[in-house]
């Protein structure tokens, strides 16, 4: 009953709907049913049938209630791509746009001046081209600049004499580690740049200037001091670290803001230790840390071989020369072997 009811509606409405719209939705279903029989389990639309569709959702409003074989997201989905095809084909330009490259003589000759005369920037070598006939724009010189080789025996001369003074150098830093009741901690410690030992370190809940000043003076102990302490300009220094800095005949070398890179050596270490030990414990409280600290610092300075040391460690490590069998030895619990040979 209720079929007949629906099939005398759908009769009615297609005597009172215009004729072209009869023979759009007649050409939309004859189509679809021509992909149907070309007996493929799933039915595969070829270029050919896209375009149809985008074609028929252009001309014709009620094309989304004759679509069975594709969703009308799909026929959408192949405007759009029509779209960014057709004003790709018609928007390419055949002749070369923007400024002109820079000659390969004219970089090499940037090049050559930036090694040779170091002092010079980019108004005294556009000068200089200009006198030598090079039409170049004093900002192209400025990035070029940034790109040229550097003199690499500068470069080894600076290492050369960081090494030589390397002995008269310490430096000194913060870095923080949570608990397991989520409250920080904050381990303090003192590394040497001669052999990368740690000289100095202590775990605390609350820094002060003055906490900081009596760790000084433990780690630098009867004269012992160096010429020269690096730190940063971390406000729990206060203005009582650098004074007794310079009581202990040490002169403080403090880094510029936010320049972490100038404190290298220590930012390293905490690099390591954090890689080495942090990341796979979780602190109890303070005790817990700093025994773990002590024994990370043991192993560090006498098994731990440094890239830096030419595979050596800060304790100077003997290379063995026996030719005994292989022994393990667990250090950190198991995080980490100390490997030697049998006597």
């Amino acid at each position: 009953m209720f079929r007949f009811i629906g099939l005398c509606v759908g009769t009615l409405v297609r005597l009172l709907r215009a004729r072209g719209s009869l023979l759009l939705e007649n050409l939309a279903l004859r189509q679809q049913l021509a992909v149907l029989k070309r007996g493929h389990p799933r039915p595969r639309l070829d270029l050919l049938d896209k375009l149809f569709w985008v074609a028929v959702r252009r001309f014709w409003s009620r094309w989304q209630q004759s679509l069975i074989a594709v969703t009308p997201e799909t026929v959408v989905r192949w405007h759009k791509a029509g779209f960014r095809l057709y004003w790709k084909l018609i928007s390419k330009v055949r002749r070369p746009i923007g400024r002109r490259q820079t000659s390969k003589e004219v970089r090499e000759l940037i090049f050559r001046m930036v090694v040779e005369n170091p002092t010079w920037g980019a108004p005294r070598i556009h000068g200089e081209l200009l006198m030598l006939g090079f039409d170049v724009s004093e900002r192209t010189i400025s990035r070029l600049m940034k790109r040229a080789p550097r003199d690499p025996e500068l470069a080894k001369r600076c290492l050369t004499f960081l090494r030589n003074h390397r002995e008269a150098i310490a430096a000194m830093d913060f870095f923080t580690v949570p608990t397991v009741t989520f409250s920080v901690l904050y381990c303090f410690f003192v590394i040497s740049h001669d052999r990368r030992r740690i000289l100095h370190f202590n775990v605390t809940k609350h820094p002060t200037s003055l906490w900081i000043v009596q760790q000084l003076r433990e780690a630098f102990p009867f004269g012992s001091a160096p010429r020269f302490v690096i730190f940063d300009r971390d406000a729990k220094y206060g203005l009582e670290v650098p004074a007794a800095v310079r009581c202990l005949g040490v002169n403080p070398v403090r880094t510029s803001f936010e320049s972490p890179w100038q404190n290298g050596v220590a930012e390293r270490w905490v690099g390591s230790c954090r890689r080495d030990l942090l990341d796979h414990i979780i602190a109890v409280d303070e005790r817990h840390l700093k025994r773990r600290l002590s024994e990370y610092i043991c192993y560090y300075q006498e098994d731990r071989t440094h890239l830096g040391l030419g595979k050596g460690t800060p304790d100077g490590r003997t290379r063995t020369i026996a030719s005994g069998r292989v022994l393990s030895h667990v250090r950190l619990g198991g995080l980490h072997q100390r490997y030697d040979r049998a006597a």
